[in-house]
């Protein structure tokens, strides 16, 4: 199997967007482009609403991931788990898709007899250990989420610190909304280490409203600029190259 790379997004929410595209679009959207998204919910000692509980689990539904509604107190377990959970999830199903082209399009992991199934699982969790992975992550940060930053800041770089302990390579990127001016707001461009965020949390400033479709969009086009980018890059050097060999 191909390396290749994992992207997800990570939302980081206590409640119902109240403005822009309805965010359950945008999760399609973004799963057709190849990202996963999952979705936390945070609450303390109140609780999500209906509404909420069920955009939550719609986003994570429509944009192939794993959704989670917990206490601050266990974020920071959550966080890891869920993205842990998202990988394995991505990575059974690029293998049963090799599968079927291998056995024929009706054959699934849940097929094979139990020595081939585990050694199946085996490459699954080799994979989980050396594919590169991108996540992007979106954080509420409307007026509810203000007690909550502090424990979302833990969270991210016990992240950080429990996914750079694969072989794989990690990178990382911070978004929040809404933002002081836009929807939407970068606070940290990819990085491979989460350590920067210690220093532009206490600086957020929370409230307004939670434009969660309009915070899914900006990061899909994110991730494409960074797609452009790269190519253009490739391509100048190749052009180089070949100028350089007068070929």
């Amino acid at each position: 199997m191909q390396k290749g790379t994992l992207k997800q997004i990570l939302l980081i929410t206590d409640g119902c967007s109240n403005q822009g595209e309805d965010p359950i679009a945008m999760a399609a959207l973004a799963r057709e482009q190849g990202i996963t998204i999952n979705v936390i919910g945070v609450v303390e000692q109140d609780t999500i609403d209906e509404q909420g509980m069920q955009e939550i689990e719609g986003i994570a539904s429509a944009g192939g991931g794993v959704s989670q509604v917990v206490y601050s107190t266990q974020l920071s377990q959550t966080v890891q788990m869920v993205t842990r959970q998202a990988m394995t999830q991505t990575l059974q199903g690029v293998v049963n898709k090799e599968l079927q082209q291998i056995l024929g399009s009706k054959t699934s992991m849940e097929d094979l007899p139990p020595e081939k199934r585990g050694e199946v699982m085996e490459v699954v969790d080799e994979l989980g250990e050396t594919v590169d992975l991108e996540v992007l992550v979106l954080v509420d940060i409307s007026a509810s989420m203000k007690q909550k930053l502090p424990t979302v800041k833990e969270a991210l770089l016990d992240l950080s610190i429990s996914l750079n302990a694969r072989m794989g390579d990690n990178r990382f990127s911070v978004f929040v909304f809404p933002g002081k001016k836009v929807e939407v707001e970068k606070v940290l461009d990819w990085t491979p280490r989460l350590e920067s965020l210690s220093s532009i949390f206490p600086k957020l400033m929370t409230g307004g409203i939670t434009p969660t479709g309009p915070a899914i969009r900006e990061a899909l086009s994110y991730f494409k600029k960074k797609q452009r980018s790269l190519r253009s890059l490739l391509s100048r050097d190749d052009e180089q190259y070949y100028e350089e060999s007068g070929m």
